[in-house]
């Protein structure tokens, strides 16, 4: 049996999240979970992911990154890469919908926060080979 090849819109999805700090799996690609979420009013504490970099993607809003250098902004249709072994936090004031992509198990309530819930997308049926359609230009 041939896999589908499955779109993903950024918007919608991390529009249908119900609440804040709900992670909702949006695809997986060569062992990595790409996650969609939304924040508002949160500050993590600083952490590091050994065994893999931690992409963050703006779908909406906007937020810090803060690292030992110091604070890079990033808006709607930015995105920053934090290598693994990386001392980060994400400073998040006002409500921001994010795209997350990282190893499968990165997450957890450690360093996602004690909120942290993770919500399964319905049908994830070879959601490995999943696309996803966004309006970032490429």
């Amino acid at each position: 049996m041939e896999a589908c090849m499955k779109k993903v819109n950024l918007l919608d999805a991390v529009n249908t999240v119900e609440g804040l700090y709900r992670y909702k799996k949006v695809a997986d690609m060569n062992g990595n979970v790409l996650s969609v979420v939304q924040v508002e009013n949160r500050v993590l504490n600083f952490h590091v992911h050994e065994k893999s970099d931690e992409l963050f993607f703006v779908i909406d809003g906007a937020f810090e990154l803060e690292t030992k250098e110091g604070l890079t902004e990033l808006h709607e249709g930015e995105l920053a890469v934090v290598p693994k072994n990386t001392l980060h936090r994400p400073v998040v004031k006002n409500l921001t919908k994010f795209l997350m992509v990282e190893l499968a198990g990165t997450l957890n309530k450690e360093n996602s926060g004690v909120f942290y819930e993770e919500e399964n997308v319905s049908d994830r049926r070879n959601s490995y080979h999943s696309i996803v359609n966004a309006s970032f230009g490429f």
